[in-house]
């Protein structure tokens, strides 16, 4: 969430920092109801001061003198006017918090203003799409694809969108999520095995509460929620926790398959790998110093760019727009790579600077030299997800004879050089 303060004293530079986003939240409502809030609050305080100052006064006097019977009334009448002021405070508390919490980050400044997907601009791009493969095809046509892949069984045992991976299939998935960890940490990454449930409370720290609540798989009985990215336990790992300054930067990352109900998807951008409900991925998640986040956010892409350059995979990398940035989002970099078969770029890493927006919800602090305690930034990005780049290496790497060339870096984790058979 944003900074209570800097919402109160710049309420137009968030308005029109809100406006930019696709995301739409009554600000006008929040600031009136906080203006309500706060001038119940003052009024509580008051009556309980009068209260004490009351009570103070009724041990000095004589049980039996018109006095203490006044007070004794003035104290029941200030008793009941709190509790009814305590009443309506608790209900301004959940409008408040509500509104609150609807509230998007704004986009840096350094964020390009645009609408909607097609103002993204591209800002680097690596690779020569053209030398790639000259017999690639979609990856969901080669011959023996479901035999890899089997999405019939998938939707008979769970439904789309769940396929099993086999034999050479489950083999480089299991390389690339290897080589993807190997490469988190000597990048400096400290790897956790993080639970794949969460509760709303860690949801509502990093945003996907109450954003994403179609997105997500949720289980009723306990509240728990199936996590879209490792992003949410993992942030979650130090909610409610003070680091010394000189901890920072922390690094961070974690495998783990991730589920999303990808509610709306369609088409042709559903097809084979392109989009499922759970697939694996690689997070990587950042704790700074708000003076060196943007910094943290440059080398968080290049240790993601990374990964596919040593795939030899061409890849472009989008500056996201105001119109099409996340919601907890200030500033956002999309990793696409090339799709040689599908002639399209397919993302596989987003890698982003929430500020302090997910530090200020889940109580993520650090303490100055001065004992100062300050709101962290967090940072996090993919590194990678699986199902795409797998996607993109069947294609660009498909042989004349049928079979598939694996990278040179992940062939002696699949303990092979190619895969597949005509």
């Amino acid at each position: 969430m944003l900074d209570l303060k800097f919402i109160r004293e710049h309420g137009d530079e968030v308005r029109n920092g809100i406006a930019k986003k696709k995301f739409s939240c009554d600000l006008d409502a929040f600031i009136a109801t906080d203006g309500e809030r706060r001038d119940l609050i003052t009024r509580l305080e008051s009556l309980k001061s009068q209260q004490n100052n009351a009570g103070d006064a009724i041990r000095n006097l004589d049980k039996k003198s018109p006095e203490f019977q006044s007070k004794i009334a003035e104290l029941r009448t200030l008793s009941e006017e709190a509790k009814a002021l305590d009443g309506q405070l608790e209900i301004i508390e959940k409008k408040w918090k509500a509104l609150y919490l609807s509230i998007p980050n704004v986009p840096h400044e350094s964020v390009p203003i645009g609408k909607n997907a097609d103002d993204n601009q591209t800002v680097a791009t690596w690779g020569d799409t053209e030398t790639i493969s000259p017999f690639a095809i979609p990856h969901y046509d080669i011959p023996w694809f479901n035999q890899l892949i089997d999405f019939p069984r998938g939707v008979k045992v769970t439904g789309a969108g769940f396929p099993f991976y086999i034999g050479d299939g489950a083999r480089v998935v299991r390389a690339l999520i290897t080589f993807f960890l190997n490469e988190a940490k000597a990048n400096g990454y400290t790897e956790l095995m993080a639970p794949i449930m969460v509760n709303g409370e860690s949801a509502t720290a990093t945003g996907q509460l109450p954003d994403k609540e179609g997105q997500m798989y949720h289980d009723v009985t306990d509240d728990f929620y199936m996590i879209p990215t490792a992003e949410v336990p993992v942030t979650n790992f130090f909610r409610d926790e003070i680091f010394e300054e000189s901890e920072l930067p922390i690094y961070r990352c974690g495998y783990t398959p991730c589920f999303r109900r990808e509610a709306g998807s369609w088409g042709k951008d559903v097809r084979g790998l392109n989009r499922l409900h759970q697939f694996d991925k690689v997070e990587l998640v950042k704790w700074t110093h708000p003076d060196s986040s943007f910094e943290e956010l440059e080398k968080l892409r290049h240790d993601a760019e990374m990964l596919l350059q040593k795939l030899n995979l061409p890849y472009r990398v989008l500056s996201i727009c105001t119109g099409d940035i996340g919601f907890p989002h200030s500033k956002q970099y999309d990793l696409e790579v090339w799709s040689g078969g599908q002639k399209r770029w397919l993302e596989v890493s987003s890698c982003s600077n929430f500020t302090d927006f997910q530090a200020r919800r889940a109580g993520i602090k650090f303490r100055e030299k001065n004992g100062k305690s300050t709101f962290v930034h967090t940072l996090n990005g993919s590194g990678l997800a699986v199902p795409r780049v797998l996607a993109a290496i069947l294609e660009n790497n498909l042989q004349k004879d049928g079979t598939v060339l694996l990278p040179e870096i992940l062939q002696d984790f699949v303990g092979a050089k190619k895969i597949g058979s005509i």
